[in-house]
């Protein structure tokens, strides 16, 4: 097996297994409010043929005033459940980007206990380009049992991140674009402040893509060891709402990092508060 079809699929692969009832297509497109798309619409006018939807702002701790926490293993085992979805099924997930929000439904399913997850090369951008059939309309999955156990050490929450910024115990990688990173430029969510936690490292998740896809190991080799990010120590990634950083996480593994946690609350959280400290381009980062 080529290395990289460890974590990714190719349309040709997906469009000869459709139908199969031990493959789980999945479609974990989500955008930023900001950018005034509507996800789940448009699944209904065009997805492909049996995928079906992965809402990550309902597939979350809806009573947390963070945006698309994750949820008790209970609470996903029953969402993911009803979707049809098993975690002995070998799972695709895809977005309308390319590679956007598809590495955290991957992160969410492997963390959850799916040991079989894949991501679409490209997405369904690169599926249409290749004149691939779409569907439309909703999904009607027959409803599947799906064994749910949370690996706790993947998930880091805003303690375990204020204890390894101050003890230098892991190194936490924030994928946001550089500009809100240095607080140049604003968060596209009311009430978060502009800048980073002290002591994180920049890596802008675009810089990790091209053409809809994941850079090359060695390219990616090559941005870690710029930024300054050693693969064999202790990671925790961040962004704006820890959607994105599971495509610094999915970078990481592919690279060799094992020790890889991702923080949920991200941005959304430690910018949001009183008692965390801000870091703007003035201040000077770790590396």
């Amino acid at each position: 097996m080529d290395t990289r079809q460890r974590w990714f699929v190719t349309a040709d692969w997906l469009a000869d297994k459709l139908g199969d009832p031990d493959i789980a297509v999945v479609d974990g497109s989500w955008h930023l409010p900001t950018l005034n798309r509507n996800a789940e619409r448009e699944f209904l006018e065009a997805h492909i043929p049996g995928a079906v939807f992965f809402d990550i702002d309902a597939i979350a701790d809806t009573k947390s005033n963070l945006p698309h926490m994750l949820p008790s293993p209970e609470r996903f085992a029953e969402l993911v459940g009803a979707l049809g979805i098993s975690e002995t099924q070998e799972i695709v997930v895809y977005d309308s980007v390319g590679l956007g929000s598809a590495p955290r439904v991957w992160w969410t399913f492997r963390i959850m206990g799916a040991p079989n997850v894949r991501i679409l090369e490209g997405g369904l951008p690169r599926w249409k380009a290749e004149g691939r059939a779409t569907a439309r309309g909703l999904a009607k999955p027959k409803p599947a049992a799906f064994l749910a156990s949370l690996d706790e050490h993947a998930v880091s929450g805003l303690d375990a991140v204020r204890r390894h910024l101050e003890a230098g115990s892991a190194q936490v990688v924030d994928a946001r674009p550089r500009a809100r990173f240095r607080g140049e430029a604003p968060e596209p969510r009311q009430g978060v402040k502009s800048g980073h936690m002290p002591g994180s490292i920049s890596l802008p998740y675009p810089d990790l893509i091209a053409d809809g896809s994941l850079k090359s190991p060695e390219e990616i080799r090559a941005l870690f060891s710029s930024a300054g990010i050693d693969p064999a120590k202790p990671i925790v990634t961040s962004c704006g709402s820890g959607v994105t950083a599971a495509i610094v996480t999915l970078a990481a593994e592919m690279i060799g990092a094992s020790d890889l946690s991702l923080y949920d609350g991200s941005w959304a959280e430690w910018g949001a508060r009183d008692d965390t400290s801000i870091g703007t381009a003035a201040t000077k980062p770790a590396r």
